[in-house]
């Protein structure tokens, strides 16, 4: 294994991304997905990654969430590069320093609203009693404290969305990265969201957005705009 690179003068950059491509083989063709991407993300920042379909956006967002690793260049979370990280070590880190909101919701079914949100602390090894206290602790911030024994299925899109929230703030990330985290919620509901990710970042969250709707881009405080598997702004 090539030994561990460590980013210099990584203090403000929480996520940087150094020359990163992104191929698949697809039959005989290889598809480049991401190509030549440089960028640097602050702590702190509300970042938005937009551009059309097929633009790169779900590839980028994979590589920055470290759900996925780069075919060529280095990924460094918090200064250090997970591209050669064991995949435990990898799921820790990531479970630890990301918390992830889906369009989807990504909610367990069987699992109430309280045992969804406790889910990531059992992997990071929180005791049963404090994983409970603090599940009930952030559906009271999400104002979800009447709801927190109902299943998903018993809750509308907004209160999903907000247990999905309270889950992504389980182990107190420093980045939340939200996949078109209103895209399935009415403009009403889709605002209130957008106010709680702006909250979000006034104490101190990295937020990281990936959204087709440049009303909710301008909320943030960069945009970052995709073309072709390219950043082009």
């Amino acid at each position: 294994m090539p030994p561990l690179k460590i980013q210099k003068n990584h203090e403000l950059e929480v996520i940087r991304l150094d020359n990163i491509c992104k191929k698949y083989k697809m039959g005989d063709s290889i598809i480049q997905a991401v190509c030549d991407v440089n960028l640097g993300i602050n702590k702190g920042e509300f970042v938005a990654i937009v551009g059309p379909s097929g633009s790169g956006k779900s590839t980028m967002m994979n590589m920055v969430g470290a759900l996925d690793l780069a075919s060529e260049g280095d990924i460094f979370l918090d200064g250090i590069d997970i591209e050669h990280l064991a995949e435990s070590r990898l799921a820790q880190i990531r479970g630890k320093r990301i918390g992830f909101i889906f369009q989807t919701f990504n909610l367990i079914p069987t699992l109430n609203a309280l045992e969804n949100v406790a889910l990531p602390m059992i992997f990071q090894g929180v005791p049963k009693w404090k994983r409970i206290e603090r599940a009930k602790k952030l559906l009271e911030n999400v104002k979800l404290s009447h709801r927190i024994y109902h299943l998903p299925n018993e809750l509308s899109g907004g209160e999903r969305q907000r247990v999905a929230i309270a889950r992504a703030l389980a182990n107190d990330p420093e980045v939340i990265l939200a996949d078109e985290p209103t895209g399935n919620l009415d403009s009403k509901t889709g605002e209130e969201i957008m106010n709680m990710f702006l909250e979000l970042n006034k104490q101190g969250k990295t937020i990281i957005m990936i959204t087709h709707d440049p009303n909710l881009a301008k909320k943030a405080k960069r945009i970052i705009k995709l073309k072709d598997g390219k950043v082009v702004n």
